[in-house]
C-alpha cells in the first residue's frame, strides 16, 4: 500500500507548535477592512490554535 499523501492545503493553513498543538490563522482578516475597528483588525493578526475537537482530524491532514 502506497505511503498517504499530506493535504497540501491544509499545510498551508496549519503549523505545528513544538508542544503538538495546530496553529491557524484567524478569519475575516483579509478585505472589508475599514469597518472594523483598529483593536479588532489587531486582534486577527495574531494566531490562533485549533480546538481540542478538531485537533485529531487536522494532525491526520498535515501529518499524513
Amino acid at each position: 500500500m502506497p505511503k498517504m499523501k499530506t493535504n497540501r492545503a491544509s499545510m498551508k493553513r496549519f503549523r505545528l507548535t513544538g508542544s503538538g498543538k495546530v496553529r491557524r490563522g484567524k478569519a475575516y482578516a483579509s478585505h472589508i477592512l475599514t469597518k472594523k475597528s483598529s483593536k479588532r483588525k489587531r486582534r486577527l493578526r495574531k494566531n490562533g490554535l485549533i480546538d481540542a475537537a478538531d485537533l485529531k482530524r487536522v494532525k491526520i491532514l498535515i501529518t499524513a
